[in-house]
């Protein structure tokens, strides 16, 4: 349970600026723990804590939500808890400091010698891995920003030239996105609820752009989750062909069946695949597929603007399990792409080990294949792939490879 110190002050459904501060160091200490046991991120701890306070005002609830995740921006390491993370925001924002104040229901007064926590992007060994894989000053510090809210026009029902939305959209580099205000409430809009829209950041809409789906084809999304990316390769195939929508999963994979309604994408197969037997359980494919999108389990370095908790909870250890997940499943994939198919691996990360040196090495283990660069707006060159990145190309950090089997 999160301490509720800060809780009296709701009262009236108002709260001073202080126990404004004190309610996001009670949940940034939850935030905390949770980057240790792996448990429930940020967004989510929020939604919580604020489920068993509904008389606390949104604009309470909006405030105490942007004091969380600006001090979690404003840690490098994870801090020891709540208030060494709040005490670095305040080192960033003098206006914060007098609100540690010791009223009723603000936070304790600073005591002298009390240390904040450490700034900085990440913990030493993170950064240097980032930099040795070319993402550095300016690059780096973009990981940290504000993420932009990108939405992917369904063409299986609307087109970019012609929908009609409540709000000014400006068109994104894909060819069916928009960009609107951070913090719309696009699940409201009628243009969502019947599947005109998705809410789809423009980076992944470009990874779906790579695959070069195409109706009637055979595809295979070997790692949908809850299919994001499913829907718009059933967009590009115009809902004709076959589509296979695999993932080990249930909870996520069960969360697409209604999206899918929604799009008005009914070509879509659903498979929950039992881990360490997905060559076994899609046997029925193997070696059919014109395409097949692995779009592996990463670190998440690209996302960071969205889940900046997330750089806390990655560890050395845990780096090499991804890329061993990545490299099995890169495996998989290519027993199931047809001679004259393509492989498409994509990967929210930034880091080489994930990217360009997992693809040397798939090349290490199956000659025969070859790279392909994708014709995609945005992005540049990385190894025998592409990278997206938030400084470039205001999209979120994408490693992308494009690898085609002999005929």
């Amino acid at each position: 349970m999160l301490a509720t110190r800060a809780s009296e002050a709701w009262r009236g459904g108002k709260m001073t600026p202080a126990a404004r501060v004190q309610a996001a160091i009670e949940l940034l200490d939850a935030v905390v723990v949770a980057a240790g046991d792996d448990g429930a991120p940020a967004d989510r701890l929020i939604a919580e804590y604020f489920r068993t306070r509904r008389y606390a005002g949104s604009k309470d609830r909006r405030a105490v939500r942007e004091l969380v995740f600006r001090a979690v921006r404003a840690c490098g390491p994870v801090p020891a808890n709540g208030r060494a993370a709040m005490l670095r925001l305040a080192e960033d924002d003098p206006a914060l400091a007098p609100l540690f104040d010791g009223s009723p229901h603000g936070p304790a007064p600073i005591g002298p010698g009390e240390v904040a926590a450490h700034g900085g992007l990440a913990t030493d060994w993170l950064v240097a891995a980032l930099a040795q894989s070319g993402v550095g000053g300016e690059d780096a510090a973009a990981l940290l920003g504000r993420a932009p809210l990108d939405l992917r026009v369904n063409t299986l029902k609307a087109d970019r030239a012609t929908i009609e939305l409540p709000v000014p959209a400006a068109p994104t580099d894909a060819p069916q996105g928009l960009r609107v205000e951070p913090g719309t409430q696009v699940e409201a809009w009628d243009a969502f609820q019947s599947g005109a829209v998705e809410v789809q950041d423009t980076g992944s809409q470009l990874a779906c752009l790579a695959v070069a789906a195409l109706p009637s084809e055979t595809v295979i999304d070997l790692c949908a989750g809850a299919g994001g990316k499913t829907l718009a390769l059933a967009a590009a195939m115009a809902n004709r062909g076959t589509l296979i929508a695999a993932d080990s999963a249930r909870n996520r994979l069960s969360r697409l069946a209604p999206r899918a309604g929604r799009a008005g994408a009914g070509m879509i197969e659903t498979r929950l695949i039992n881990p360490g037997r997905e060559t076994e359980m899609l046997a029925d494919f193997a070696g059919r597929a014109d395409a097949v999108l692995v779009d592996a389990p990463c670190s998440g370095t690209g996302t960071w603007r969205r889940s900046p908790e997330a750089r806390w909870r990655l560890t050395p250890a845990r780096l090499a399990r991804f890329a061993e997940v990545q490299a099995r499943l890169l495996d998989i994939g290519a027993g199931l792409v047809k001679p004259g198919g393509r492989l498409v691996f994509v990967a929210c990360s930034l880091l080489d080990v994930e990217g360009a040196g997992q693809i040397d090495r798939f090349f290490a283990r199956h000659p025969g294949w070859t790279p392909q660069v994708p014709e995609l707006p945005l992005g540049r060159p990385r190894g025998h792939g592409w990278r997206l990145t938030p400084y470039h190309d205001e999209t979120d950090g994408f490693f992308i490879a494009s690898l085609s089997r002999a005929c």
